[in-house]
């Protein structure tokens, strides 16, 4: 394990780490003689996740801390960082086994995410831009989709995007114009895509287009999922967006002009596009809402740094009631944030529904996030409010974690159906 620590440009090390620890978490789940989570109720997390975590953290405070000002400043994609944790396995922990990847669980994936999000939200947002588009084809792929288009992230750091939000539709997905029409056996997609994260660099996008022409065709029929390579004719992404915060993610809209597509890259059947897209995010919003707590630990690491350091009065303002009481519920937040985020993801990795827990995981982590920024600003004061100062860009990052993969109110929306759907089941 030091070997791999001390070797981060090393990818087969990296890789070889990451598949023979989930071969040994797997070998012990249920076995409560070697693993204490088996038995009940568990804090813990095991041993080869604080692998994952040590690895993660070096990663973040070597590499992505010391870059990511000036990322944020000159807006340029953080390719070099991209390959850096590519080549020791931290990218695509979602990737299957027989795909090549490591195939790990969705709470190993906040564990790192998290840690990448302490370091820099912006590059980690690139970084699990890539899970969201691949969820669609860990979810519905066929043996072949998987084996081409996810065989090939493990054997170069490409990148990857979810192409379903449109210039006029983002929440309302039924709202959705761009439309493909079968010919034969290819589809020919037409429409307009907006704010695609990694929209310059993928190699390949998951879209999401009308299939069925019928105003009155429900949601969860009309429309289907495709893959779509980037060199495709007539597919053209627009220009990078300059955003408020996180931008070393790259985001852009990408415009699909009778863009032929095959029928073999239909993903599912035609109509499940929907309820494929949905469905990865009760798997992807746990790992959002882990970014969104990384970036909450890094606020409140420095406020609390920079309250034991700056006096007022004589005293460290760490020793003023009124700093103190705002790092504290800094803390409670964030506890609480990260709790939640853990449950979210155990469940999915036991292979339950974790609709409920996901939305709110992501929407509370989202709010603890954005005060937990603000407060760190506050204690900071006058210097709060300079870029110089790392809590500025930590207030702007930290906004955007209420927008997307569902805004707080569509979260709220979904809890509360849910919510109210199991009260009808009890009466």
């Amino acid at each position: 394990m030091m070997a791999f620590r001390s070797a981060l440009s090393t990818k087969a090390l990296g890789q070889t780490f990451l598949r023979s620890a989930t071969v040994r978490c797997k070998a012990t789940a249920t076995d409560p003689a070697t693993n204490p989570l088996a038995a009940g109720i568990s804090f813990e997390i095991s041993d080869e996740q604080r692998e994952y975590q040590e690895v993660a953290r070096k990663f973040a405070r070597e590499e992505i801390i010391p870059k990511a000002p000036e990322y944020d400043k000159s807006g340029e994609y953080p390719m070099d960082i991209i390959k850096k944790a590519w080549e020791i396995g931290l990218m695509n922990t979602h990737i299957p086994e027989d795909c090549g990847g490591p195939g790990l669980g969705i709470l190993d994936a906040c564990i790192v995410t998290e840690e990448l999000a302490y370091g820099c939200t912006g590059v980690q947002t690139a970084i699990e831009a890539n899970s969201l588009g691949q969820m669609p084809v860990i979810i519905a792929g066929s043996a072949e989709q998987k084996k081409k288009y996810l065989g090939r992230m493990t054997e170069a750091p490409l990148m990857c995007a979810y192409g379903v939000t449109e210039p006029g539709a983002g929440s309302d997905v039924a709202g959705l114009k761009t439309k493909a029409v079968k010919k034969g056996d290819e589809y020919v997609i037409n429409g307009n895509k907006m704010w695609i994260t990694n929209g310059g660099h993928a190699n390949w996008y998951f879209v999401l287009a009308r299939t069925d022409p019928d105003p009155k065709t429900s949601t969860g029929k009309a429309f289907t999922g495709f893959i779509v390579d980037r060199d495709t004719p007539g597919l053209t992404p627009g220009r990078k967006e300059w955003n408020m915060g996180q931008r070393a993610s790259d985001t852009r809209g990408i415009t699909f002009e009778d863009v032929v597509v095959p029928k073999e890259n239909v993903l599912g059947s035609e109509g499940m596009g929907f309820k494929i897209a949905m469905g990865a995010f009760d798997k992807t919003r746990p790992p959002v809402a882990a970014g969104a707590v990384g970036l909450a630990q890094r606020a409140l690491d420095e406020a609390t740094k920079y309250s034991m350091e700056r006096k007022t009065m004589g005293r460290y303002i760490c020793e003023h009631q009124a700093v103190a009481f705002i790092l504290a519920d800094m803390a409670i937040g964030i506890e609480a944030s990260r709790l939640l985020t853990y449950r979210s993801s155990w469940m999915i990795d036991q292979g339950q529904r974790n609709t409920y827990f996901a939305s709110i995981a992501k929407a509370y982590a989202a709010d603890v996030a954005n005060k937990a920024a603000t407060d760190a600003v506050q204690v900071f004061g006058g210097n709060g409010f300079n870029s110089e100062y790392p809590v500025e860009k930590l207030m702007r990052d930290a906004k955007i974690y209420q927008i997307y993969e569902g805004t707080a109110q569509i979260q709220r929306h979904i809890i509360a159906r849910e919510l109210l759907t199991k009260a009808k089941e009890m009466m």
